[in-house]
């Protein structure tokens, strides 16, 4: 069962960030026995010809490669899905009409408005006919909640045709309300409650971002609905590690 048929089907997936250009660092994380893995073109030095190979060796080793775009731009959108990306996960999406803008970037005429060329996802130009005619019904399009003024706006956010989910994004989201950092703060509770009421009221998969690593966090949001989950981040999985057993090595 393929990634967009696990979140339809609200299966537990799990996933996690690429920030580090490095192919080898993409590979070793694709073969810990991830679905996913989202590569950060929002919060790193990323350029696009460094995110195609990410997304080429994720490909090689059989693991749906995603792409976080750096804003929800119909031009950032179709680079990264003509590099090949599986889908896109489209940040600050606070309204039913920011939603639709990213449908529409992914999908091909006549659902969407994406441009038609010829790159690494069309085969360079060998499987142009293959691609373009299933792209737009195998495309995942993720929505990230992390503002506060999506709040007001989730259900119509949920309801738009072509969004497969959503993923909370908890710095940002916390962050508008002047608490960044802070999830355990009595606005991101709410905020929070108000996400997961609306996503079960609209039957909508849900996502969240887990950003320390910490498997109990992870255990925490299955049982409170998410299925979507997005597990750290590669410098942090490296950096945290080392930095704890060299803590345990000099005490």
């Amino acid at each position: 069962m393929d990634l967009k048929q696990r979140l339809k089907s609200k299966q537990v997936t799990i996933g996690s960030w690429l920030s580090i250009a490095n192919p080898a660092v993409a590979e070793i994380m694709a073969k810990s026995g991830v679905d996913w893995l989202g590569i950060d073109m929002e919060h790193s030095a990323l350029s696009v010809d460094q995110c195609q190979e990410l997304i080429r060796v994720i490909d090689l080793c059989e693991v749906v490669p995603l792409v976080r775009v750096g804003a929800n731009d119909p031009l950032l959108i179709k680079r990264a899905m003509d590099a090949g990306a599986c889908g896109v996960i489209v940040p600050m999406v606070n309204s039913a009409e920011d939603a639709v803008r990213a449908v529409k970037a992914v999908k091909y005429p006549p659902q969407g408005e994406r441009g038609v060329g010829l790159a690494r996802a069309q085969g360079y130009g060998t499987k142009f006919e293959e691609y373009v005619g299933t792209i737009n019904d195998k495309s995942i399009v993720i929505v990230q909640i992390e503002h506060k003024d999506a709040l007001s706006h989730l259900e119509e956010i949920f309801a738009v045709e072509g969004v497969d989910g959503f993923i909370v994004g908890p710095y940002d989201l916390s962050a508008s309300f002047g608490v960044a950092g802070r999830f355990e703060s009595g606005e991101m509770a709410q905020a929070l409650a108000m996400i997961e009421q609306a996503a079960k009221k609209k039957n909508i998969p849900a996502g969240y971002h887990v950003v320390s690593p910490n498997p109990d966090m992870v255990h925490k949001k299955i049982e409170q609905g998410y299925t979507f989950i997005a597990y750290s981040v590669d410098f942090l999985l490296l950096g945290e590690s080392f930095r704890r057993d060299l803590l345990r090595i000099k005490e």
